[in-house]
């Protein structure tokens, strides 16, 4: 860990060091440094004013003070109107107060899962405190921390922080304030946490390692379907988690089963070749020169962190399978990952698709939950797992046979009940009956059938399938002058609870949500008949 920080500080420190050279030889006449290049080298390259000042009064030159701290100030101005049209809360404002304070935190956590470090504020109900007392929810600051915050699609980190005198806080979250401010969210379990006092931060390695085989099998996701699906697609959004992972993609159709199994295919074969996966350090320049694709939108600094995995398909056209400008943590060798599965494509708007998928321990247990489902499937068939798609697909074709089958039997039961049931009802024919689970397509083919039967007269049919009422009333021609079956309908229908109805003067259908109340029904029409 310190020899990659000392390699990183070199080589910040000497990109510092060139601009400055180079600043100095363009003063010309002047004596003093521009401040706006002073306070470059302080924001960018972490050159503090008097390392600045140092370095040129040996040279007999000095630093403009007032335009260092201008440029700070409109710097600061920039980020509170940047912040303010965000759309969050005014209490927020004490993160502000906080890193013009304390300044960024320093994130450790691409080399180490613990570290040492020091509690420089404590949040409580919004607002400052100096202590966290036990059973409070609490949102912490340290000076450094392994604990990654929320960003780029990765979520944040989990796990514990403790201390003196027993101190144990629980963190269920880690979110980032202001681009550097490591926010530590959780509840003071034991003892009190105080600013100021040193602790010990230990993020939950399994879940870390969960989210890191997530993250990196997306890399290897996203070039997977660069290659079957073509280089238009490009990533719009991402999930990261522990026990998932979410894609969203340009693309304009919906991806095919086959081109599904291959990107999955394609991915675990990445994982299988147990490829190391570095990261580095370069210009964005550097890095889009090395094939890295960028993310259409985002805003890169001077530096940019570059996280390659994979043998190249064509050392030619790249130096590694996947190349990516990538802030996340992500495993050391792309075998850790275990497996990848896709469970679900979808559409989310024109032109974006949704790739849902699992990694490492996911993957298995989803694979281990198939194969369980497989076995029980296979056992209540009595088949073996190779032959259940023929004999599914033949008791489906057996179960639609024996559907038309039942069908035609409640046909023929119905209109032989209801045709043993006619009534006279002032001189009309009257045929009214509770047909029970028949169909309600099937009504209409039934009181038809009725109909012809009678040759005069009117018939109300009522199917009572899952306890709602399906009616139709049919009229014969030489009764049309009299009867109308839109009307008779809706009264039949107000009887179960139902509105409305629509047909023609001869046949009708409507219904109503209580199927209990069909006599009721039968009844409202015979009244009506006989009115």
């Amino acid at each position: 860990t310190l020899r990659l920080e000392e390699t990183r500080f070199r080589a910040m420190l000497e990109r510092g060091i060139s601009l400055l050279n180079d600043e100095t030889e363009r003063l010309g006449t002047s004596k003093a440094l521009p401040g706006n290049v002073a306070f470059k080298l302080y924001d960018t390259f972490g050159f503090p004013l008097d390392l600045t000042q140092d370095a040129l009064r040996e040279k007999g030159l000095e630093v403009d003070v007032a335009g260092f701290n201008a440029a700070m100030d409109e710097q600061r101005a920039r980020a509170r109107a940047a912040w303010s049209g965000s759309g969050e809360a005014a209490t927020e404002t004490v993160w502000f107060e906080l890193k013009e304070k304390l300044g960024a935190t320093e994130f450790l956590g691409y080399a180490t899962e613990n570290a040492e470090a020091t509690i420089t504020a404590i949040i409580v109900d919004g607002l400052p405190t100096d202590e966290g007392m036990l059973g409070q929810d609490v949102a912490l600051l340290l000076n450094q921390t392994p604990f990654y915050a929320e960003s780029g699609g990765q979520v944040g980190d989990h796990g514990m922080i403790t201390g003196p005198d027993n101190l144990r806080i629980v963190i269920t979250d880690t979110q980032k304030k202001l681009g550097d401010l490591f926010v530590h969210i959780g509840r003071v379990e034991a003892g009190t946490a105080r600013v100021g006092e040193p602790v010990l931060a230990a993020v939950d390695h399994e879940r870390r390692g969960a989210i890191r085989a997530h993250h990196s099998a997306t890399h290897l996701l996203h070039e997977a379907m660069r290659r079957h699906l073509g280089t238009h697609v490009a990533q719009k959004g991402s999930l990261n988690a522990p026990d998932r992972l979410r894609f969203d993609v340009s693309q304009p159709r919906p991806i095919t089963p086959d081109e599904i199994a291959a990107i999955e295919r394609e991915v675990n074969e990445r994982i299988r070749e147990n490829a190391e996966v570095t990261t580095r350090l370069m210009t964005p320049d550097e890095a889009v020169k090395l094939g890295a694709m960028a993310l259409f939108g985002e805003k890169y600094g001077e530096e940019v962190r570059v996280v390659a995995m994979g043998a190249p398909v064509d050392p030619a056209e790249k130096a590694a399978y996947s190349i990516e400008l990538c802030g996340g943590t992500h495993v050391g060798r792309t075998g850790d990952i275990g497996l990848f599965r896709i469970t679900s494509e979808g559409a989310v708007s024109a032109g974006i698709r949704r790739i849902e998928a699992l990694a490492g321990a996911a993957a298995i247990a989803a694979v281990e939950q198939e194969a369980k489902l497989l076995a029980e499937a296979s056992a209540i068939i009595k088949a073996p797992p190779a032959e259940l798609p023929a004999r599914i697909a033949a008791l489906q074709d057996d179960k639609k046979r024996l559907e038309r089958q039942i069908s035609e039997l409640q046909k023929k039961l119905a209109m032989g009940s209801a045709a043993s049931a006619v009534e006279d009802i002032g001189g009309v024919k009257f045929s009214g009956r509770n047909v029970g689970e028949v169909s309600p397509k099937d009504l209409k083919t039934v009181a038809t059938d009725i109909l012809k039967n009678m040759e005069s007269g009117v018939v109300t049919l009522i199917s009572t399938s899952e306890g709602k009422a399906a009616i139709v009333v049919g009229v014969s021609p030489d009764l049309g002058a009299k009867f109308d079956a839109v009307t008779l309908v809706r009264i039949a229908a107000a009887a179960v609870g139902g509105a409305g109805g629509g047909g023609n003067k001869s046949m009708a259908q409507a219904g109503g949500p209580d199927g209990n109340k069909w006599q009721a029904a039968l009844d409202s029409v015979k009244a009506a008949l006989a009115a």
